[in-house]
């Protein structure tokens, strides 16, 4: 047995567990499979070929003071999987949503708080604690256990070691580990499976050789990254990532 809300929009071909909950203004698309246990509280928009297992929630308010009960959402994209006990609060006033891409795999006893947006094909190990208005941008691994301070930004394609303590943002295509949490590297085996060339490996290399092995502070090594690389989609990336971080970026442990 399962409850469905009569005025929940559920899609075809859709799969239901045993003792699961799906609320009123709740949307779900095709070809999704919702084991047993799982609610699914109101404004939660789930993508087609979504798979959620036992204990998730999805939608809960947020645990945020000043939630005062307006209508805000939690979008879960195409082919993403949701396992075990995972929880992702819908947003606030602040963004008005939480967003989870397309294609994801977020692994047991998650907890993805309001109005954060984690991109698409973005790997979470087991236990992560995100903190409210996070922003993990595409194809991020983030390690088990890790702890992610509010209103970080981690760039695409890092690897996060587990058990990570992160208060600062985290550029692009890099690892992270250490504690205080630190560059220690590029993310070179995900780059290649992510079919990065080499010379784009390169080209990132060396922003990154003079963001952070060459002893200038951050505004003087993006200076002369502008002024001596050659222009590049990466070079702007992560110039851009670094300019417009709020949080400051991580240091080098090299």
């Amino acid at each position: 047995m399962y409850y469905v809300h009569p005025d929940a929009k559920i899609g075809n071909n859709v799969q239901i567990g045993n003792f699961t909950n799906i609320y009123d203004n709740v949307e779900i698309g095709d070809n999704c499979e919702i084991h047993g246990n799982v609610t699914i509280y109101p404004g939660a928009r789930i993508g087609e070929g979504v798979k959620i297992y036992p204990g998730a929630v999805i939608s809960a308010i947020p645990q945020d003071l000043k939630f005062k009960g307006e209508e805000t959402y939690a979008f879960i994209g195409d082919g993403t999987t949701l396992r075990e006990c995972v929880t992702v609060n819908r947003g606030t006033a602040s963004k008005g949503k939480t967003v989870v891409g397309k294609n994801c795999l977020i692994m047991a006893y998650n907890h993805i708080a309001h109005d954060c947006v984690v991109g698409n094909r973005v790997i979470m190990s087991n236990a992560c604690q995100v903190a409210g208005e996070v922003i993990i941008d595409d194809a991020a691994v983030v390690g088990g256990g890790s702890l992610i301070h509010q209103f970080c930004h981690l760039g695409k394609n890092i690897m996060l070691q587990g058990g990570a303590l992160v208060n600062k943002d985290i550029p692009p295509y890099v690892k992270a580990a250490r504690e205080p949490i630190s560059y220690v590297g590029l993310n070179t085996i995900g780059l290649h499976r992510n079919g990065f060339s080499q010379e784009a490996i390169q080209a990132i290399a060396e922003v990154y050789r003079i963001l952070y092995l060459s002893d200038l502070n951050v505004t003087n090594a993006v200076k002369l990254i502008l002024d001596t690389l050659p222009e590049s989609v990466y070079r702007e990336e992560i110039v851009n990532f670094v300019i417009n971080s709020t949080r400051g970026i991580i240091r080098s442990a090299i």
